[in-house]
């Protein structure tokens, strides 16, 4: 598919227009870029302003920073209290909310498309005219607290917070994203000023939307609400995490069922064995009901009721990880039937029709994905701040159809070496 070039960085009074058979983009004179993909048969109009910011990019006493941020976007701007952003959208039916991963602070809305204006107006509002009352930050640092203590009584989720960290120890990447409650009891009004003058470039943020509107529509009210946001830009740079040291930890919980992480860093977004190593994750730990790790503990063995191999690439490393919880008297044999699993991907390549069922079904996965609009919309944004573009999907299909059983297994035992896995433990207490 034939790209028109987006515009370099450092030039802010540039503009400039592409368009593709996915998506169009034009990028404002304050380096913000717009980017639409039209849907005709479809009467909500999703749209999202999504920032290169994200945990990562916090000073050791600012870990949480980025979230506390979220929630306070919606806590009153310079022309609106909580109350009116909370209804502004509500009051037509529409939906408006946000999220903060370790690399992203995303706002986004959805609307009947008739709203759109409205939608666009509010996510700027909230996203570069936030003027975080005194009140609400002593309410939602309440609230985040109170989140924190969710989460530490789940289980299934402490135990992917504190993996994190042991795979990247005294990293950014390894932080919890919502913080510590310490770090989270001194954040006041100046410390969010601080972290988004530190952080905010504008060249770094991606506003997307997927309507049956036109591009020119988009355009106009981007514009409208967007153009006068002064350009500027940071000297923040993302340090890679340090040597990778395997580590082995267990920790007691009060819990019934010992839960267990187990993984490794992996490869970057800009490596080209990534979507051959998210194929085979896919294969071993994916969302199908028939993936490996399922069929084995769960299908034939019964030890566990859930478990899950994902794949995370960030900047400049990635993170694979295997989480499942069972019978602490059955965890051994649990780990062991895993590496069993390792090891049959390591020493056997994929026959032909493996190879071709794998292929077919992360291709129908990630059709049915693109399906929902919403998903897109927060996806584009994401693919042109990360790579500066946004494939299509017969682009990612011929990607997939030449990926080989070789290659497959060339990645396993690089990837799938027993001996740099590292493992974390919650076991019920004595």
């Amino acid at each position: 598919m034939k790209r028109n070039n987006i515009r370099k960085r450092g030039n802010p009074k540039a503009t400039s227009l592409s368009l593709t058979e996915e998506y169009q983009i034009h990028t404002l004179a304050n380096g913000i870029r717009i980017a639409h993909k039209q849907v005709p048969h479809t009467q909500i109009a999703h749209c999202g302003i999504m920032l290169d910011i994200g945990s990562r990019d916090e000073l050791t006493h600012q870990q949480g920073l980025a979230h506390f941020w979220e929630h306070m976007a919606f806590k009153g701007t310079e022309k609106r209290s909580s109350y009116h952003i909370i209804n502004r959208l509500e009051n037509v039916g529409g939906e408006l909310n946000a999220y903060t991963t370790k690399e992203k602070i995303c706002f986004h809305a959805s609307v009947l498309d008739d709203h759109f204006e409205k939608a666009m107006d509010l996510l700027a509002d909230i996203t570069f005219h936030s003027v975080f009352p005194d009140k609400q930050i002593e309410r939602e640092r309440n609230v985040i607290l109170e989140e924190m203590s969710m989460y530490i009584d789940s289980p299934e989720d402490a135990i992917q917070d504190d993996f994190d960290q042991l795979v990247f120890p005294d990293h950014a990447l390894g932080n919890n994203i919502l913080g510590t409650a310490e770090t989270v009891n001194s954040f006041g009004r100046q410390q969010l000023h601080d972290f988004i003058n530190e952080n905010v470039d504008t060249e770094r943020i991606v506003v997307s939307s997927v309507s049956r509107l036109p591009f020119s529509k988009i355009v106009k009210v981007a514009e409208k609400y967007l153009g006068d946001i002064p350009h500027r830009t940071t000297r923040r740079k993302r340090i890679a995490p340090l040597a990778y040291i395997p580590l082995n930890q267990q920790k007691e919980r009060s819990i019934q069922q010992a839960q267990c992480a187990m993984g490794q860093p992996a490869y970057s977004l800009l490596d080209d064995r990534r979507l051959a190593f998210f194929m085979l994750v896919n294969l071993l730990g994916g969302p199908g009901m028939n993936s490996r790790f399922n069929l084995s503990l769960r299908e034939k063995y019964g030890l566990v009721y859930s478990i899950e191999g994902n794949y995370t690439p960030y900047l400049d490393t990635g993170f694979m990880g295997i989480f499942f919880g069972t019978e602490q008297k059955q965890l051994n044999k649990s780990i062991a039937l895993i590496h069993k699993e390792l090891r049959k991907v390591r020493e056997m390549p994929l026959s032909v029709l493996q190879l071709h069922q794998t292929k077919v079904q992360l291709m129908g996965q990630l059709a049915m994905s693109e399906e929902s609009n919403m998903s897109f919309m927060l996806m584009m944004a994401k693919s042109l701040l990360d790579t500066g573009k946004v494939d299509s999907l017969p682009e990612i299909f011929t990607e997939i159809e030449q990926i080989t059983s070789l290659q497959l297994q060339e990645i396993a035992q690089e990837m799938f070496n027993e001996q740099n896995f590292s493992y974390l433990t919650f076991l019920p207490e004595e």
